[in-house]
This record gives structure tokens, sequence and C-alpha cells, in this order.
């Protein structure tokens, strides 16, 4: 099986994952892989990521036009491209809705505090993006200055992207957004958030930088 089929059967299987876990709904979201070339390998528009075949994704250029492909492409797949283009190591991209963190979007709130030390080894931490029509310059602008010293952004009134050296590590990296957004709406509701340490947040952020020199290292190989 070579790279390309490769990716064509994670990317149905993680989107069906989504679909699963509630964290989109119809026809929404979307999936891409950086493959061999610098080609995209993308979810195509008007399908349920749930419902898919390997033969219903599309190829793009890094510019978002369609090279090969049955299906039409998503209005969403700029998104994708721009933080291909911005970020040249990143091999995954995923964009769904999952309800608690979306809902923090929809209510203006970044998932930036230091509550759960695993979030901040994981992701650092999930800012919010300014509200961007979807599948128009506005998002891509709103979108741009949070790109390179990030994995997973809340896009105001709308959802999160997440991002990865792989498609997969990209999909759980949406997975750990909404385990943090669960968690930090029940210390909300609980009315006591207890804040991390600047110290201790130091230290997780050292652990952060081992992680990613390892995957590094790992990717390499």
């Amino acid at each position: 099986m070579n790279n390309l089929e490769a990716r064509r059967i994670e990317i149905v299987k993680l989107g069906r994952l989504l679909h699963t876990k509630g964290f989109v709904a119809a026809m929404d979201g979307n999936i891409s892989a950086r493959v061999n070339g610098g080609m995209i390998l993308a979810t195509p528009t008007c399908i349920s990521k749930g419902m898919m075949e390997p033969e219903d994704l599309v190829l793009v250029d890094l510019n978002g036009r369609k090279i090969e492909g049955r299906r039409e492409v998503s209005s969403e797949i700029q998104m994708h491209a721009l933080i291909y283009r911005m970020r040249p190591e990143i091999r995954g991209v995923v964009h769904a809705h999952p309800p608690t963190a979306t809902g923090f979007a929809a209510a203006g709130l970044a998932l930036d505090r230091a509550l759960v030390s695993e979030i901040i080894v994981a992701l650092g931490s999930v800012p919010l993006a300014n509200y961007g029509t979807p599948g128009t310059p506005e998002l891509l602008e709103a979108l741009e200055p949070f790109i390179p010293d990030n994995q997973a952004i809340l896009m105001a009134n709308h959802g999160v992207v997440t991002y990865a050296e792989d498609v997969l590590h990209a999909y759980m990296h949406m997975e750990t957004v909404e385990h943090f957004a669960k968690i930090s709406l029940v210390a909300h509701v609980l009315g006591r958030q207890e804040i991390l340490s600047d110290e201790n947040v130091d230290k997780l952020r050292a652990v952060r930088q081992k992680y990613l020199a390892m995957q590094m290292v790992n990717n390499a190989d």
C-alpha cells in the first residue's frame, strides 16, 4: 500500500471517529493530510464524515486548487492550505465542532487557563481567534496570527481547528481540546478553578519542549 492509499484509509477511519463521538454533525467538518509531492488529500464538501469511502477524497495543491477527485473541494480548504503553507512540518489538519469546546468558542472564551497539567504538555494552550465567515479570507486573517505558535485554535462562533505532524495526532489534539473543555466547564460549574502557579507552568513547558523534541526525532526516523 502506498502513502496516498494509506492516508485515504486513515482519513476515512478518523472521519467515522469524529462522527461517532459527536464532534461533527450532518456534513460538518473536514480532515486533510499532506501527502507526497506537497499535495493535500482532503475530505470533500457535502458528505457526512462518518459515511465516506476512500475514493470520495480529493487531492488539491497548496493553494487549495483541485488536482484530482470525483467530488468537489470544501470551501474551507483554504484554512487547511494556509496552515500547511505556514507550517511546513505539519502533515495533518482536522476541523470539527466538538460541542463543549465550540460552546467556549461561542461564548468568546479561550481555553488558555492553566487548570490541567496534561493540556499544557500536549498543546500549551488553546487560544480564541476572532470570528471570520467560514470559507472566506476573513477567517484566514483571524487565524493567521495564531498558527505559528499553536496546534489547536478555537474559532469564535464556529468551532475548532487542530494540526500536527500527522493526521492521527491532529485528531488526537481535537480529542484533547474537547476533554479539556469539559473539565474547564465542570470547574466553572463547581465555582472553583485552582490555577497552576507560574513556577509549575514553567516546569510543564519544559516538559513540553522535551516532548516536542522527541516527536521531531521520531518523525525524522
